[in-house]
This record gives C-alpha cells, sequence and structure tokens, in this order.
C-alpha cells in the first residue's frame, strides 16, 4: 500500500509493491534507476530506464508526463531525492513513486532482473 509522509511530493513503496503494480497495469508505468553505472551492471530490474540520479536535471526530458514515475536506487535514498527533484520540475506528486527498499531488495525477491549494460 502506498505510503506518504507528511512534506513528501511522492509516495513510498517496496519492492514487493513495485513489482505487483508493475505487473497490474505495465503500460501506466515507467521504472527509472538511478543508481551509478557500476551499480547499474551488477543487476537492475527488468525493462527499467537508466538515469543516474547525477545526470537526472539534464535527462528529465527523457522521464515521461503521461505515466506514474518510479524511482528505485539501492537503498531508497537517492530515488527519494529523484521523486524531489521530479517534484520540483513539475511532475505531478500523485505519479511519483519512491521504492525505498531498493535494487538489492528487488532482487532478493526473484522480481525480473536484468545483468549487464
Amino acid at each position: 500500500m502506498p505510503r506518504q509522509d507528511p512534506g513528501e511530493p511522492y509516495y513510498r513503496i517496496d519492492s514487493n509493491e513495485a513489482n505487483v503494480m508493475l505487473q497490474a497495469d505495465p503500460g501506466s508505468y515507467v521504472l527509472i534507476d538511478v543508481r551509478r553505472d557500476d551499480e547499474w551492471v551488477t543487476g537492475h530490474p527488468t525493462g527499467a530506464a537508466h538515469i543516474p540520479i547525477d545526470d537526472l536535471p539534464g535527462r528529465i526530458d527523457e522521464v515521461p508526463h503521461d505515466k506514474k514515475v518510479m524511482f528505485i536506487c539501492a537503498a531508497g535514498v537517492r530515488s527519494g531525492l529523484a521523486c524531489e527533484m521530479a517534484a520540483s520540475m513539475g511532475y505531478d506528486s500523485e505519479k511519483l513513486f519512491n521504492v525505498e527498499d531498493g535494487v538489492p531488495t528487488w532482487m532478493e525477491g526473484n522480481h525480473p532482473t536484468e545483468f549487464g549494460e
């Protein structure tokens, strides 16, 4: 169940919730991994886009406005920052989700994962 802490312009979900949401309605969501390149190649959610957090301001136009956007990193900190950045750049906070337990937990849950470039 998505949760929202007071003052946060996004919802918090865990990797199990993210996977269920993606499986139930894949056309409505985009998942963006904001980890570094060296982290990305060790495994990432299948179908995720890769925009490192440091590149996000210059690549924000790659994030669609017409879909719900899930950001994921290793532990929820950078993905939370990505949500904050997207909200400050005009994205609807009702469509922003921070997968707060991160890619390692995603992989431990045996959710669809790809490796390499």
